[in-house]
């Protein structure tokens, strides 16, 4: 049953499916309890089924709760959740309209999605979990570093709802946020009430200190982190979200080089735009210091293989998104780290819910264990044709699923419409250690009907790039109806030199989508042609980064590129930035 390759198991044995079915229940059981007695589980139509069979059933009885949780709670989406969540912003919006909303009690914050599609970000609430679970790996904002870690933290926020409490004289703020400064912000015990009192504060171990998270301009917020972290040679962990915003921050580092070792040198904080009282706390914390000026000119801007090491010879470790819409970014990273450094992912999951951890048995970037701390996840087959949700024990290795999350925090069998392979299961739990592969819905359907999935689309690229136009900073793909048939138009920001045959990446790509069977067949109908490759100029993802920022208010290190396009004002601005067709 072990796969020769990994300590996975391919399949699980009668004893280790049941010692897994258990453990899956008595977390079920746990989050379903708490949470069927909120405004949600008494009130939305999507459980009244549910409802009924409990009021028939001996609710205390915990096989007779599972059983009527599976017959009868069907998959959800955002919708139902809609009507219950905007309560939070109403004015005023008082405990008792609020309380017990999904989850016992208040939340700590909403959490923003970092949508990457051209609709509104959703908004969920996140309770804090038990004081045992804060430091969870699964939740660990801040990891442990032996040195100085290099992780920007963005603490601003769009807007604070304001709760008034019943006595009529207290109230509460809520942060609406990215998922992950949430939690930091637990962990820490940040209150946003506080922020201002917390000015002059310099967390050990980290490069930069606190004034800088609430720094609200994108470029200031990282050209500042970027000065720091130069000063500082300690730096052991680099840890970014999303490995492509890493190589947006190195954008900023090579476009500022003279800046940011002159400011060194001085020990001056460079002219930002929007820095206001943020200035002089941090003048405070700058000092002079014209010998790593010197070290840092020696060495020279990013472009070296292994650059990061010589800038922070103690460095060791990077922790980062380096799949799906991070994947382009890869080679950058690995190039300007060195072969020295190893790369993990932070864990997977979603503003909905924390799924998975590292599997660090197998390859830490791609390999996620899921685990059922902050919600219990099963599972629809994309290939069936039947919606049956599947527990964890039903799944075969090599299988294609959509998870399904019911969550700690008041989440019921919803789909998050991503698409995950079962590598195998842990030897010692039973729990399935997956890859992710794309979004369901993350294809652009043309107007034959073929749709290359997200993976497939981001393969190609990255593989004719790499042979043929060059380093790859980013890439999205819009439909190119310039001519019939409409088709895949990748838009391209490379970095360095184009190659002297870079025109020979559009047969390439062009070849790899035609092993997608769809795609192939739309081709020889004459439904199809081939994609086409323009490149844009540089900055221009940063930039993007920028205004979806500053659109949505999702977080600096949040904000991700979708791999398809399809916000028409993003989709005309891009087009503008074109400056070569290939």
């Amino acid at each position: 049953m072990f796969r020769p390759d990994t300590n996975l198991l391919h399949s699980l044995s009668a004893e280790l499916s049941q010692r897994l079915k258990d453990l899956l229940d008595q977390a079920l059981l746990r989050f379903i309890r708490s949470n069927s007695v909120s405004k949600f589980a008494q009130h939305a139509s999507e459980l009244e089924k549910f409802r009924e069979a409990m009021a028939q059933r001996n609710s205390n009885d915990d096989t007779e709760f599972l059983r009527s949780f599976r017959e009868f709670i069907p998959t959800t989406n955002y919708d139902p959740y809609r009507p219950f969540i905007a309560k939070f912003f109403a004015t005023p919006c008082k405990e008792s309209d609020v309380e017990n909303m999904f989850a016992p009690g208040l939340p700590y914050c909403l959490a923003v999605s970092s949508t990457t599609s051209g609709k509104a970000p959703k908004t969920f609430p996140i309770y804090r979990p038990a004081p045992h679970l804060l430091h969870h790996p699964l939740y660990l904002s801040l990891c442990h570093s032996e040195g100085s870690i290099l992780s920007p933290s963005s603490l601003s926020f769009g807007q604070a709802l304001k709760i008034d409490f019943e006595d009529g004289h207290s109230s509460k703020l809520l942060p609406v946020c990215s998922v992950t400064v949430g939690f930091l912000r637990m962990q820490m015990n940040w209150h946003v009430e506080n922020d201002k009192d917390r000015i002059d504060l310099w967390v050990p171990g980290k490069t930069d200190p606190y004034a800088i998270s609430l720094v609200k301009s994108y470029r200031a917020f990282f050209i500042l982190n970027a000065l720091f972290a130069l000063a500082d040679r300690r730096v052991t962990t680099v840890r970014f979200l999303f490995a492509s915003v890493f190589v947006n921050f190195l954008q900023y580092v090579e476009d500022e080089w003279p800046l940011l070792v002159n400011c060194i040198e001085k020990g001056i904080i460079p002219d930002m735009e929007n820095l206001d009282h943020l200035r002089e706390p941090l003048e405070r914390h700058f000092t002079p210091n014209p010998l790593r000026a010197a070290e840092l000119r020696e060495i020279g801007p990013p472009g070296i293989q292994g650059w990061a090491v010589r800038v922070w010879p103690d460095l060791k470790r990077f922790i980062g998104i380096t799949g799906g819409p991070a994947a382009a970014s890869r080679h950058k990273i690995t190039h300007v780290l060195g072969p020295s450094v190893t790369m993990q992912s932070p864990c997977y999951g979603s503003s909905e819910c924390y799924i998975a951890i590292p599997y660090f048995n197998g390859d830490p970037n791609t390999d996620f264990k899921v685990v059922p701390v902050d919600g219990v996840t099963e599972y629809l087959d994309v290939h069936s044709n039947e919606e049956r949700v599947l527990s964890a024990w039903e799944l075969v290795t090599g299988g294609h699923y959509e998870p399904v999350l019911t969550t700690r925090n008041g989440l019921w069998r919803y789909r998050i419409g991503d698409v995950v392979t079962v590598k195998g299961f842990a030897p010692d739990d039973g729990l399935p250690v997956i890859n992710y592969l794309h979004r369901r819905d993350g294809s652009l359907g043309l107007a034959y009907g073929s749709a290359c999935t997200e993976s497939h689309l981001t393969n190609a690229i990255v593989s004719a790039s790499t042979r043929w136009i060059g380093q790859i900073i980013d890439f999205t793909v819009v439909a190119d109806d310039r001519d019939t048939p409409v088709t895949y138009g990748y838009l391209v920001e490379i970095g360095g030199e184009i190659g002297k045959d870079a025109k020979m990446a559009t047969q390439q790509t062009f070849e790899d989508l035609m092993t997608n069977d769809e795609y192939h067949m739309a081709f020889w109908q004459g439904r199809a042609r081939k994609p086409t490759i323009r490149l844009v100029e540089r900055g221009t993802f940063t930039e993007y980064r920028r205004q979806k920022c500053d659109k949505t208010n999702v977080s600096m290190g949040q904000v991700k590129v979708p791999i398809v396009l399809s916000d028409p004002s993003f989709k005309e601005w891009l087009l503008q930035k074109v400056v070569m067709e290939l």
